[in-house]
């Protein structure tokens, strides 16, 4: 009998703990979501203000859930899950502020005017995200080996940029991909070998350099 007492006494204390930690971490999470999009805000040109709606001044719950192309795990809260901005001939490099939305999931900053490299570190910024896109913008160089870190990706678009060099094949690792395009874009080199994804040969057109299965075969030498 003391026993049980004693469970039930350690079970109800364990679970005061555990809510202790996650309230803790919960409002450390909604400042830095709001930090996020001060600082995503900061570094981008809106030459057409489409950002306008994000006034910070405002400081009652779930504020940043209104802002234009802000989605939240709930309305009243403010954590953000997606982040969508596709489309609003916005400049400047990839927001590396980003990394303090840490619930983020989905991540569109598609069709603008974004230039520059996508980070070496990118699976620090966006760890948990499952759509990814940054297509048809103007980023260069190459596509980083550690976004094959980013292992809850489920999309990958790429597309319509200026990318160049190889694809990693780590990213055939990603087990939940079902859409990758890199198409019109300056890649060479083999195709990555995906587990669970058959990627059609037009998500790699318009890349003279690449070859592997579904393309042409590379040549040996």
């Amino acid at each position: 009998m003391n026993m049980e007492v004693n469970n039930r006494v350690l079970n109800v204390l364990f679970g005061g703990f555990i809510w202790l930690l996650l309230s803790c971490s919960s409002s450390y999470g909604l400042q830095s979501d709001i930090d996020c999009l001060k600082s995503l805000k900061g570094s981008l040109e809106d030459p057409f203000n489409y950002l306008s709606s994000w006034n910070f001044d405002n400081a009652t719950e779930g504020f940043i859930c209104k802002f234009t192309g802000i989605d939240c795990w709930h309305p009243d809260e403010n954590k953000v899950i997606n982040i969508r901005l596709s489309g609003m001939a916005l400049k400047g490099g990839f927001p590396l502020g980003l990394q303090n939305c840490t619930a983020l999931t989905g991540l569109d900053l598609s069709s603008n005017k974004l230039n520059g490299t996508i980070p070496s570190n990118i699976s620090n910024i966006t760890q948990f995200v499952t759509s990814f896109d940054l297509s048809s913008n103007n980023f260069s160089g190459g596509i980083p080996k550690d976004l094959a870190n980013c292992t809850y990706l489920n999309i990958i678009k790429l597309g319509s940029n200026q990318l160049t060099g190889q694809i990693p094949a780590e990213l055939g690792l990603l087990s939940r991909i079902k859409t990758f395009n890199v198409a019109n874009n300056r890649l060479s080199g083999p195709v990555p070998r995906f587990l669970n994804a058959r990627i059609s040969a037009d998500s790699y057109a318009n890349n003279s350099g690449l070859c592997g299965t579904p393309l042409p075969n590379c040549q040996t030498t």
